[in-house]
């Protein structure tokens, strides 16, 4: 989790410089060439301000959104955030893992879901045993759980 924290602090860092010192340099430019109505260079960095500026408020927002994960309200028997899933999918007859995380790290190809994906939330709350359905573009599919690993360490 502290890592995710200081990318985005990184990431923040980064976009307010920009913001504060090199756009406004570029836009100062821009405007030294004369004509703002046909400026490519004027209305490129105004653009680029724009986004800077929603991407900034993405990025703050989910700063404190992280800030209020409480980890003891995290449940120890159950799938939740940071649990480690070994699930038996029907529809592929295969064992897949998967490791519930936030979407910064999510990385379907390392079996990294998001909490906040279709699988991810078709899993939260379920505990061994359980099956969860999962509608997918492909069509449905059913997980069952038969292994359950929580960010606390304790295989349930």
């Amino acid at each position: 989790m502290e890592d995710i924290k200081r990318a985005l602090e990184e990431q923040i860092k980064a976009l307010e410089y920009e913001l504060t010192t090199e756009l406004p340099a570029e836009i100062k430019k821009a405007v030294a060439l004369g004509d703002l109505s046909e400026n490519a260079e004027y209305h490129s960095a105004k653009q680029r301000q724009e986004f800077v500026n929603a991407r900034l408020g993405q990025l703050k927002k989910r700063m404190g959104e992280l800030a209020m994960v409480n980890l003891d309200n995290i449940p120890r028997d159950k799938v939740g955030f940071g649990s480690t899933i070994v699930v038996f999918d029907s529809t592929k007859d295969e064992e897949i893992t998967y490791k519930l995380v936030t979407s910064e790290e999510a990385d379907v190809t390392k079996g990294l879901i998001s909490t906040t994906s279709p699988i991810g939330r078709a899993l939260l709350g379920k505990e061994i045993g359980d099956t969860a359905t999962v509608v997918t573009p492909n069509g449905k599919r059913e997980l069952e759980v038969l292994k359950l690993t929580t960010i606390h360490g304790v295989a349930a």
